[in-house]
């Protein structure tokens, strides 16, 4: 078996020794797997901390559930930001500069909430969350750094290694609310603030790992590839389209424009607006759920650690069966994983919508579900952006679309305490699973118009 600790570390030099090599590329592809599991183990414990507590540290500091939603909106405004800028690093310096310096960003931005939380300053809250919001990007950003190299077949359950590994750092998180309120008190800090100094120092230590292990850079070596086996006729690579399917592959993508003929310009095939499509409503409906969650909890006396146990469960979901979906959505195909997204969120809203408000089985009920409907959407959609995308741009196209899947979190969130405010949680809950249903008639039009092959 090749050992990929020999593989040179300049992309371009990794390139031409894994070169009609697929034994050599299997064993770099395995390896930065790796990597991108520690970091996301690290980046998961991070992005649980404001999900668990960002809306109530808003609404202690401001007094107000009207604006708890803000937080939400924040974090999800500068991951927005982030995904756009850590797409167009990792276009010109790969993966390890985009992640890397995402979640240096993020680990900047929890130190800040959480000087916030200790002087009252809500200004400084507010940018801090924003700041903050780079880690949800920078996580979501690093699935796409496990399809590099995957062949295309194997894509869906390259996301889902990725997702999957989010799991333990992201469960983790919420439960340690009690004794990281603890020790934030032993510090003279709120309790609130304990779970940020978590964050902090999980999203540092996540962007460590990948700027000092992700070597060769696996962007830049596909990247390289593509090109060196479009002049050489190589064998099937990353860019290559994936096979006809056989019958029960329904709704793999059909094959992007080649961007290697003379004069053509690379962009994006149809299948790339469909994922696109499937990632925004899947996020707006899962987060406006989400956010109001804890708030609907607290205002009918939970204790703060049962607000954790639901959030843990709701992360767990969104992430633990990862490996399952990603064979699913490689093996029944794209697009019916996707309505199962819809239809799987449109459950979690009416649970949560007909649950007694002193029920913590059925809560935790609608938020697994809620977790697991979000977590199919996602991983069809990305391998759906994946197979219609060429590695000339990419890393670029990603990081649009997680933009536009980041401002619709953001939307979400921020209308999602509006909501709750002027009707009530159960309203909030089954409009969003309404929104989510609308993805099984979007994608039966674009399997019918042949936007993305059946």
């Amino acid at each position: 078996m090749p050992d990929p600790t020999t593989i040179p570390s300049d992309p371009a030099t990794a390139a031409q020794s894994l070169l009609g090599d697929d034994a050599a590329r299997r064993a770099l592809q395995r390896r930065t797997l790796m990597v991108v599991v520690i970091s996301q183990v690290l980046g998961g414990a991070g992005l649980a901390a404001g999900i668990t507590v960002g809306a109530l540290l808003a609404q202690q500091l401001l007094g107000s559930d009207t604006l708890a939603g803000v937080p939400t909106a924040l974090f999800t405004l500068g991951a927005a930001l982030t995904a756009f800028l850590v797409g167009r690093v990792t276009q010109r310096l790969g993966r390890r500069g985009g992640l890397g310096l995402g979640f240096a960003a993020a680990g900047l931005g929890a130190i800040g909430t959480v000087v916030a939380a200790a002087t009252d300053a809500v200004p400084l809250l507010f940018v801090a969350l924003f700041v903050y919001g780079a880690g949800s990007a920078t996580n979501l950003q690093a699935r796409y750094a496990g399809t590099d190299l995957a062949l295309p077949t194997q894509r869906g359950l390259a996301v889902s290694v990725a997702l999957v590994s989010t799991t333990l750092g992201a469960v983790a998180g919420p439960n340690l609310v009690d004794p990281l309120g603890g020790l934030a008190v032993g510090l003279g800090l709120p309790a609130l603030a304990g779970p940020f100094l978590l964050a902090a120092a999980a999203y540092l230590a996540a962007g460590a790992v990948l700027l000092a292990l992700l070597r060769p850079d696996p962007f830049l070596v596909a990247r390289e590839l593509a090109r060196l086996e479009a002049e050489g006729g190589e064998s099937a690579g990353p860019d290559t389209p994936p096979p006809a399917a056989p019958a029960r592959h329904v709704g793999t993508p059909g094959a992007v424009p080649d961007p290697t003929r003379p004069g053509a310009r690379p962009r994006p095939g149809p299948g790339a607006f469909v994922g696109a499509t499937v990632m925004v409503l899947t996020q707006i409906a899962m987060v406006a759920i989400m956010t109001m969650t804890p708030v609907h909890m607290r205002a009918h006396h939970f204790e703060l650690s049962a607000v954790g146990v639901v959030i843990g469960v709701h992360i767990g979901a969104m992430y633990l069966p990862s490996l399952v979906t990603g064979w699913l959505v490689d093996r029944v195909g794209r697009l019916p994983m996707a309505a199962a997204s819809g239809v799987t969120l449109l459950l979690a809203g009416i649970v949560a919508a007909l649950a007694p408000a002193d029920s913590f089985g059925m809560i935790v009920l609608a938020l697994a579900l809620l977790g697991l409907g979000w977590n199919f959407g996602l991983i069809a959609g990305t391998a759906l952006v994946v197979d219609a995308t060429p590695t000339a741009i990419r890393a670029r196209t990603q990081g649009s679309i997680d933009v536009l899947v980041a401002l619709a979190g953001a939307g979400g969130g921020a209308a999602s305490g509006m909501v709750m405010a002027a009707t009530d949680y159960a309203t909030l809950a089954l409009a969003g699973g309404v929104l989510a249903l609308l993805l099984v008639p979007a994608l039966l039009w674009a399997r019918r118009s042949g936007r993305a092959a059946a």
